[in-house]
């Protein structure tokens, strides 16, 4: 069994396709998924889905480029979606954006310190959506007085010499669709240590290949299992364990 541990089935292009989503989800042997909030109103529908469905979990939080969607009444918000779902797992996701310039540093910085503080006294793990701005996100995880139980780098894009950097804070790492691309070499993935190790789709978007140009559905974590496999050089059926093993440990998932 895999699990898919970020998507986006609220998504316009998935949520009307979803007993196909389902379906093909089954028939990979892909146990359960982590579908991530980015605003408020994603996160309700996160909750909404998990509701409905066992193999599907959520995560709740805004996104940098939602900014205008966070208030002083974020802690209440957060924490109440929390009370009315059990299978809440994980604050996010959150961040730095960076490269699209949707807000102010200091205004992401901010989000991002003050949602990580309410993923501690929820004692929650965090989802961090961190790009061309790594350096920025190591400095907020240094500078914290105190962290939250776990932090996991969704669709990590950055070296392996910051992979070190994080490690000194146990942080995850999570690997998509990117990793079967022809340019990934797969020197960042062999940075990670195997127990920080764990896969996504991010689905609809960054389908891997040979299924480029086609929606991303969380069945296709398959795909990028088989590549995670070549390039580190085990089984598929090791990485399958390894990774399934730690998304268990890092959402609390009793499955």
């Amino acid at each position: 069994m895999l699990i898919d541990t970020h998507t986006h089935l609220t998504d316009e292009r998935l949520r009307d396709d979803l007993p196909l989503v389902f379906e093909r989800m089954q028939a990979a042997d892909v146990g359960a998924i982590v579908n991530c909030g980015y605003d408020r109103a994603s996160s309700l529908e996160s909750i909404d889905l998990a509701e409905r469905y066992d193999n599907v979990y959520a995560a709740v939080g805004i996104h940098p480029e939602n900014y205008e969607d966070y208030g002083e009444d974020i802690y209440d918000f957060l924490s109440s979606c929390v009370a009315r779902c059990r299978k809440v797992v994980a604050i996010g996701e959150i961040g730095l954006e960076y490269h699209y310039e949707c807000a102010p540093h200091d205004m992401q910085r901010r989000m991002m310190v003050e949602q990580m503080d309410i993923a501690r006294r929820l004692g929650l793990p965090v989802v961090l959506h961190v790009r061309d701005a790594y350096a920025d996100a190591l400095d907020v995880i240094a500078s914290a007085e105190k962290l939250p139980p776990r932090i996991l780098l969704h669709c990590y894009s950055g070296s392996a010499e910051m992979v070190r950097e994080f490690g000194r804070y146990d942080c995850y790492f999570a690997f998509g669709g990117v990793i079967t691309f022809a340019k990934n070499k797969g020197s960042v993935l062999q940075a990670v240590p195997r127990d920080r190790l764990l896969l996504e789709t991010d689905c609809p978007y960054m389908t891997p290949v040979p299924l480029r140009g086609q929606t991303n559905m969380p069945a296709y974590v398959r795909y990028v299992c088989a590549r995670a496999a070549e390039l580190l050089g085990e089984t598929e059926q090791r990485i399958e364990m390894i990774t399934t093993e730690n998304a268990k440990r890092f959402f609390g998932l009793n499955i």
